[in-house]
């Protein structure tokens, strides 16, 4: 068990805080990184979020790391890692197809985990994390951070207002030109726009328009344009609701896209700025006028919130987080692995 598990009241008392660690020294990380430097020195998180360790197969790059971001300590293996007792959270920054071997490591050793998007390479390694989860006691959560900003709630609050009448239908998209790394290419690491990349339209349609709504996903068509080495390159999914309302989900490794998110209704629409990070909410009427914009709330760098929901989470005792529940996550992994084998494509690991 982690220090603070549950142990709310102590851990207020004792005056410490949560020691954040980082596995994994990748692009990603660096990002977490600055998030974790930052909430140390932001009025709200500084008294009870600390950045710890980093750990990486290289303790070279791994101490690299640590120096530049000034973290506590540097570990050359993740096993070093996670011996460490002091270590609370460990947010996870590897290829997908490394991460459910990683969790399980993580949580059989007494530590909470955050586990960066998409979970893990498929739902059958969702199940197996998520059960240790349950045997361990342990806090596991995805880290897609726009399940926990608070830009969802806004979204949501505009759909449930009736502002712009009753939702028929909906879209969002997410392409960046970054088919040159090969971690988004290669099959042994789950490569592919659909997981990197289409995540996040996928996730958005669920909160605006789907589970979040109470809508159940009836049947969906897909289509994909493979890489070279098979993977997907692009894609374009239409999803299709049990009460008749449809959404377009598309995502690319090869091109850049405007990365907006739609909702439509029948007394106007729902324009959000940038799916991925939202920065803008606006509101057309049916002649196409604005409405009004609604502002999103400035922020760090966004990844804060899912840390500080993670914390709360252990802190509470619990398991899962209320933003990103596992049946959530296990919803959304199903739903990929069945547009995946309607592609007929399957990691080798999978075989």
């Amino acid at each position: 068990m982690s220090r603070f598990n549950g142990k709310r009241a102590e851990f207020e008392a004792s005056g410490e805080k949560i020691n954040v660690a980082i596995l994994g020294a990748g692009r990603i990380a660096h990002t977490m990184a600055d998030t974790l430097t930052q909430m140390a020195e932001d009025s709200l998180y500084s008294s009870w979020i600390h950045p710890y360790a980093v750990a990486a197969r290289d303790i070279t790059r791994a101490q690299a790391f640590a120096n530049q971001w000034h973290f506590d300590k540097a570990y050359g293996s993740y096993e070093e890692l996670v011996a460490d007792p002091d270590v609370d959270l460990v947010y996870i920054a590897t290829p997908h197809s490394l991460h459910a071997e990683q969790a399980i490591l993580c949580m059989k050793a007494g530590k909470n985990v955050l586990v960066e998007k998409s979970f893990t390479a498929n739902a059958g390694q969702a199940r197996e994390a998520l059960a240790v989860a349950e045997e361990t006691g342990m806090l596991c959560t995805e880290a897609i951070w726009t399940r926990y900003m608070p830009s969802r709630k806004l979204i949501n609050e505009v759909i449930e207002s009736g502002e712009i009448g009753e939702v028929k239908a909906a879209s969002a998209n997410l392409c960046y030109p970054v088919s040159g790394k090969a971690r988004m290419t290669d099959p042994a690491c789950a490569g592919g726009a659909l997981l990197d990349v289409g995540v996040y339209p996928l996730n958005f349609l669920d909160m605006a328009i789907g589970a979040d709504h109470g809508r159940t996903l009836d049947h969906f068509d897909t289509s994909m344009v493979p890489a070279e080495t098979g993977v997907d390159a692009q894609n374009s999914t239409t999803l299709y609701y049990d009460d008749g309302t449809m959404a377009v989900s598309t995502s690319s490794m090869l091109v850049s896209s405007d990365r907006g998110g739609y909702v439509w209704g029948t007394e106007g629409y729902l324009v959000v700025t940038n799916i991925n990070n939202p920065e803008s909410i606006d509101i057309y009427n049916n002649d196409h006028k604005p409405v009004r914009s609604i502002a999103v709330p400035l922020q760090l760098t966004g990844y804060e919130y899912e840390v500080a929901d993670a914390a709360n989470a252990l802190l509470d005792g619990k398991i899962e987080c209320e933003a990103m529940p596992h049946a959530d996550t296990i919803r959304i992994m199903e739903l990929m692995d069945a547009i995946r084998d309607r592609w007929g494509l399957k990691f080798p690991f999978e075989s």
